[in-house]
């Protein structure tokens, strides 16, 4: 507990934090209003959370590999090394404090997108009833909680902010979409790269254009999917933690 403790305060002494979730919040909520406004009076739910999912978990993304590189920026990394006997323990506070706050911050942009448009759009059917609609929402909240995860783990790797973010962006971003275009396998490809299981996990169906899944045939089903995204990111967090015990901080 005191390790989380030091993590969440060594955090928030930073500006980054504050600055990151403004923005995604705004990215997020703030798309989804500029979506209703310009309806016809009725906003699908599906729509809500397209700021959520595909914008403003970019920041999140970035905001997590920050709360790494800047301790090796300023070598503050070294003090913590030196004061817990296991870097392990202290790294993966870290992430499970980013982790946190990640996951906190996205079912305030999910759910503040669903009032946001509820408001602007009073007539439009917004109730969240099913499994599959409370999956829609609520689960923005899990994959900016395991994204983190593996920024925090791009970090730990990189060391430098500029690379990890970058990294981050373009693959996020670019990349798994970019992949589709190969001839042939590039849709088979995507059915299996981490961010594109994670939107897979938050779409309403097989079938979700609003969510950018449109098109991959995914192997597992909603929840296979967040599973393989959360192995994912344990596997890329125990390869840092392995490379953070082996070399100099």
């Amino acid at each position: 507990m005191t390790l989380l403790a030091v993590e969440r305060i060594k955090l928030f002494s930073t500006r980054s934090p504050y600055w990151c979730s403004a923005l995604a919040i705004v990215l997020g909520v703030g798309l989804t209003a500029i979506f209703a406004a310009a309806s016809d009076g009725q906003v699908p739910l599906g729509l809500t959370q397209i700021g959520s999912s595909q914008l403003a978990i970019a920041v999140v993304l970035v905001m997590a590999a920050i709360a790494v590189t800047t301790e090796y920026r300023f070598n503050t990394i070294r003090a913590t090394f030196l004061a817990v006997p296991g870097r392990t323990s202290a790294l993966v506070a870290k992430a499970a404090v980013v982790a946190l706050i990640a996951g906190i911050l996205g079912e305030i942009i999910a759910f503040g997108s669903v009032g946001v448009a509820k408001l602007i759009t009073p007539s439009s059917d917004l109730a969240i009833n099913t499994a599959a609609e409370w999956r829609h929402v609520a689960g923005v909240g899990l994959i900016y909680a395991i994204g983190a995860v593996i920024a925090v783990a791009v970090g730990i790797l990189v060391r430098q902010t500029a690379g990890a973010v970058a990294i981050l962006l373009v693959w996020q971003i670019l990349a798994e979409g970019l992949v589709g275009i190969i001839p042939k396998v590039g849709v088979k490809i995507q059915a299996w790269l981490p961010f594109m299981n994670a939107t897979h996990f938050v779409s309403m169906g097989a079938d979700s254009p609003e969510q950018g899944g449109a098109g991959v045939d995914f192997k597992l089903s909603e929840w296979g999917s967040l599973g393989y995204f959360a192995g994912i990111a344990v596997a890329m967090l125990v390869v840092a933690l392995i490379v953070a015990k082996r070399r100099d901080a």
